[in-house]
């Protein structure tokens, strides 16, 4: 029996749902704890988390050149296709994940801004949805949201790379994790997120047909 692309999204989405439900009731509390404990104000972890930085100016900067091209009545390569698939699906993304956090209304793991309310500082551990504010925005993670938004892209269009593309998210995940800038489950949400919107990113392209940018046969070209 053949299972859909609409199928096997449904299934990612109850089994990230699964996975955030067990992290936050029995991995989040005392993974941020740890980390704390063991690793509090290590730079090497907040460094990672500079990996997504770079692609919002990026994307922009792909946008206007890409943009100028169309004008010009140039066709797009391939490598441009999936270039302008990346900015596209890094942007949606976004937009998901910044209304998500309203929805959901999370405190974060440490105090950050304004004497926000935070687990390892008051205790505080939960969802207040739609409570708006920065001390409510730990969910979905930002952060993992962005660099899965494009590396998604890059892993249906350039497969072979897929080792240096699980390396980069993991990178990040691992750094938001431990400087606790992020609860795992954070990190669980943003991912499922940034895939989704690669994934159908890449194929509402590829329905229009203008270009294909999906490897002929499975190889890269």
């Amino acid at each position: 029996m053949r299972v859909s692309r609409g199928q096997k999204w449904a299934i990612a989405f109850v089994l990230t749902v699964l996975a955030v439900a067990v992290s936050y009731l029995w991995l989040d509390r005392p993974i941020a704890y740890f980390m704390h404990d063991h690793f509090h104000n290590d730079p090497l972890f907040a460094r990672l988390t500079l990996i997504p930085e770079m692609f919002a100016p990026l994307a922009v900067l792909a946008f206007i050149v890409l943009g100028l091209r169309a004008l010009e009545e140039k066709p797009l390569t391939r490598l441009e296709a999936v270039t302008l698939l990346c900015a596209v699906s890094l942007v949606i993304a976004s937009a998901i994940k910044n209304q998500l956090k309203i929805v959901f209304g999370r405190t974060w793991p440490e105090t950050w801004v304004r004497n926000n309310p935070s687990l390892i500082q008051d205790g505080a551990y939960g969802f207040h949805p739609f409570t708006t504010g920065a001390g409510y925005e730990s969910f979905p993670s930002g952060h993992t949201t962005a660099v899965v938004a494009v590396m998604s892209v890059l892993w249906i269009c350039y497969p072979r790379f897929r080792i240096l593309y699980a390396v980069i998210v993991a990178a990040v995940v691992i750094g938001l994790i431990g400087a606790d800038f992020h609860f795992l489950s954070d990190c669980i949400a943003g991912a499922f997120i940034g895939a989704s919107t690669g994934w159908i990113v890449v194929a509402l392209w590829e329905s229009g047909r203008r270009v294909r940018v999906l490897p002929e046969d499975g190889k890269d070209t």
